[in-house]
C-alpha cells in the first residue's frame, strides 16, 4: 500500500501531531510499507484562489469574519501547494488537519481518506480569549466536524472524552473509532536520577487555556508552607510576559526557570520528578504520555482526554479545573515524599508503555489501513 500522512504543520515543528508522524512513519517504512509526509510550509501564504465550497453548509454565510477568512484563505493555500507538488497517486490518505483532510478529498475523490481529529481549534480559541461561545466562529469551526463526516471515509480521533464532544456535532457519533497517540518508546524513556530538591517541569504552550496562572498560585503557597521546589516551564507564547510578572509578584521567580521554545524538551525531560499541567481543556494530552514514559509522576486536571491517562491515586494525580488548593495539596503529596511519586511514575511507565507506545499505534493503524486495502480489491 502506498499511503500518504498529510499534516498541516510541517513534521519540523514541535508539538504531538508534527512531531509524533515523522517516527510512525519511520516504523512503518521499517515494515516495508511505502508511506510518506506532505505538510503546507509556513511561507506559502496568501497564494491560493480557488472558490471553496462545503457540502453541508455554505460558509459565505461567515464572509467578513476575519478568522473564518483565514481558515478558507488556508484552504486555498492548501489547494495550491497540493496541486503543484503532489503529482502521484495514493492508495490511502490519513490526514491530521480538517483542511487537509478536506482538500485531499477534493482533489483525490477516489481515494480512501481517513481523518484523526486531534484537537479542538474553536475550543482553544474559546479558552484563550480569542472568540465567544455560539459566535460566528464557533460556529463555523464546529461546522467543519459535519462537513468532515460527509466527505472523507473514516473519521478516528483521539480520546474517548473528545468522541464524545464531536457526537454533538456529527449525525453517526458511532462511526468514530478511538485510537489514542503513539510515542516513540526509544524518544521517552527514564533516567536514573536523585535530585536533592523536587524539579517540577511543564512543557506546553504559554496560553491561558493550559491553565499555568493556576499553577502558579499553587506553587506560590507550596513556598509559603516551606516545601521547596524548582519548576521548569519550557514553551512559548503570547503571555509569557505576563507570568513571569505574576511569578515576580507571587515571589517565585527564583524557583522558576523559563526556558521559552525548545525543539527536543524529551532530551532532558527524564531528569525530572513531576509532570504538572493544570490545562483548563484537554482532547488527549500528548505530553502526558510523554512524561509518563519518562517515568515522571503526573499531576493533571479531571478534564478532557486527561482522565483516561490517569488513574488518580494509581499513576498520577488528578485535580479540578482552576482550583488551586486542589493543585497545591497534589504537589505537595508528591514533592514532600519520595517514595510516594517515585510509585506513581513507575505506574505510570508501565501503563505508559502499554497503552501509549508508538508499536500500539501501528499496529491499530495497520488493522485500519488493511481495511480500506480489501475493499479495494
Amino acid at each position: 500500500m502506498n499511503i500518504l500522512q498529510a499534516l498541516f504543520f510541517p513534521p519540523e515543528q514541535p508539538g504531538g501531531v508534527s512531531s509524533m508522524i515523522p517516527f510512525m512513519l519511520d516504523r512503518f517504512n521499517k515494515r516495508g510499507w511505502e508511506m510518506e509526509l506532505f505538510s503546507l510550509p509556513k511561507r506559502v501564504r496568501g497564494k491560493g484562489v480557488e472558490p471553496v465550497q462545503f457540502a453541508t453548509f455554505d460558509w459565505q454565510a461567515y464572509t467578513g469574519n476575519p478568522i473564518v477568512e483565514k481558515y478558507i484563505q488556508t484552504y486555498k493555500d492548501y489547494v495550491w501547494w497540493t496541486k503543484m507538488r503532489l503529482t502521484k497517486s495514493y492508495d490511502l490518505i490519513h490526514a491530521h488537519h480538517p483542511i487537509a483532510a478536506l482538500v485531499m478529498k477534493q482533489l483525490f475523490p477516489d481515494t480512501p481518506i481517513i481523518m484523526t481529529v486531534h484537537s479542538s481549534f474553536e475550543k482553544e480559541l474559546l479558552l484563550n480569549g480569542k472568540i465567544k461561545e455560539n459566535g460566528p466562529e464557533y460556529a463555523f469551526l464546529t461546522s467543519i466536524y459535519r462537513e468532515l463526516e460527509e466527505r472523507v471515509d473514516q473519521l478516528l480521533t483521539v480520546s474517548h472524552s473528545f468522541k464524545q464532544y464531536l457526537a454533538d456535532y456529527v449525525t453517526n457519533p458511532d462511526r468514530i473509532s478511538v485510537i489514542p497517540n503513539g510515542f516513540d518508546e526509544k524518544r521517552f524513556r527514564p533516567v536514573p536520577h536523585e535530585n536533592k530538591v523536587p524539579q517540577l517541569i511543564t512543557v506546553c504552550r504559554l496560553v491561558p487555556a493550559k491553565g499555568l496562572d493556576t499553577l502558579l498560585l499553587a506553587c506560590a503557597e507550596l513556598k509559603k508552607r516551606g516545601n521547596p521546589f524548582v519548576l521548569h516551564l519550557i514553551g512559548d507564547g503570547p503571555i509569557r510576559p505576563e507570568l513571569e510578572q505574576m511569578a515576580i509578584e507571587l515571589n517565585i521567580y527564583e524557583e522558576i526557570i523559563f526556558y521559552g521554545y525548545m525543539l527536543h524538551p524529551e532530551d532532558f525531560m527524564p531528569f525530572f520528578d513531576v509532570f504538572v499541567l493544570p490545562s483548563r481543556a484537554e482532547s488527549f494530552g500528548s505530553v502526558f504520555a510523554e512524561a509518563a514514559l519518562c517515568g515522571l509522576a503526573l499531576v493533571g486536571t479531571n478534564v478532557g482526554g486527561i482522565p483516561e491517562q490517569i488513574v488518580d491515586g494509581q499513576n498520577g494525580l488528578l485535580v479540578p479545573v482552576d482550583d488551586v488548593p486542589a493543585l497545591t495539596a497534589a504537589l505537595e503529596k508528591v514533592t514532600g515524599d519520595p517514595t510516594y511519586r517515585y510509585n506513581l511514575g513507575r505506574i505510570a511507565w508501565d501503563k505508559a508503555q502499554n497503552a501509549y507506545s508508538m508499536s500500539r499505534v501501528v499496529q491499530q493503524l495497520k488493522s485500519v489501513y488493511r481495511t480500506y486495502r480489501k475493499e479495494q480489491s
